[in-house]
């Protein structure tokens, strides 16, 4: 599908401004340009050929618009909290950040029903939820009106973006605050200053499966880690390079079946496991 192509290429060209670039504003502006950009191609593909089943469409707006979408809303955020920053001492700016922390917190309680709903992979309302042309389709702030079209959008998929642009957003204001506090090292990394001596035999798909399935769960920092800072952790620890895991999580998403295939086997080599002991 050439939503994965578009998808693909938004995540170089990110990749590369977030790690050759320490300017904030530089990086969303930049970023706002690129993931616009994205949005506008993907939003033509729609109108243009639609989709071929309501699985597809619900699968495009609960999953695949988002992906998108929670960047462009996560450097509009980001430019806006950044250019209002304070520049004087240390304790103006934590608190500063600390209170935009507050703030995107408030989003996710003034959303719980639906928030609780996604976090826990239920699709039982997806066809209300993610299909065009239902009842209840949400105006949303800021300046994202112009993407808010009864042909490129559904009741909530916005919604899933915000989430998804909120999580990264809070990541980014803890590390800001830790590295203003003289801690730029994190406890995991201070353990991690001898090299591992644990390799990952696996393949590197199975090992992505088990950090999205572990991110998803909401298990690790209360549900607010980055996927990319959750991933660079199992990299030091196993002594993997996992490449493109955007990439490859789209590639776990699109298989026709047994989407879960390398969490099902652990079940089931633990379920083993325990009966062996019990015997």
């Amino acid at each position: 599908m050439f939503y994965n192509s578009i998808i693909s290429e938004l995540d170089k060209k990110l990749e590369v401004l977030e790690t050759e670039n320490d300017d904030s504003l530089y990086k969303s502006e930049v970023g706002i340009t690129y993931t616009e950009n994205s949005i506008k191609r993907l939003q033509k593909l729609v109108i243009d050929n639609g989709f071929k089943n309501l699985k597809s469409e619900i699968y495009f707006f609960k999953h695949v618009k988002p992906l998108v979408f929670s960047k462009l809303i996560y450097y509009v955020k980001l430019i806006n909290i950044e250019s209002k920053r304070p520049r004087s001492r240390s304790k103006s700016q934590i608190n500063y950040l600390n209170n935009h922390i507050d703030k995107l917190q408030i989003y996710f309680n003034d959303n719980l029903e639906f928030y609780h709903y996604y976090r826990r992979g239920a699709t039982f309302l997806d066809e209300q939820y993610f299909v065009r042309g239902k009842a209840d389709l949400r105006l949303h702030p800021d300046s994202f009106h112009f993407f808010t079209d009864d042909q490129f959008s559904t009741s909530q998929d916005i919604t899933v973006a915000t989430i998804m642009a909120y999580d990264m957003l809070i990541v980014y204001l803890q590390q800001e605050i830790e590295k203003l506090e003289n801690k730029t090292e994190t406890v995991i990394s201070k353990s991690m200053k001898k090299q591992s001596k644990l390799f990952w035999t696996g393949s590197k798909t199975d090992l992505i499966e088990l950090i999205y399935a572990l991110q998803c769960s909401g298990m690790v920092n209360s549900g607010t880690v980055d996927i990319k800072e959750l991933a660079s952790v199992f990299e030091q620890i196993f002594n993997v390079e996992l490449g493109n895991y955007y990439h490859t999580f789209i590639e776990i998403r699109s298989r026709k079946c047994n989407t879960t295939k390398f969490l099902d086997k652990m079940k089931e080599s633990l379920l083993k496991r325990i009966i062996e002991l019990d015997e």
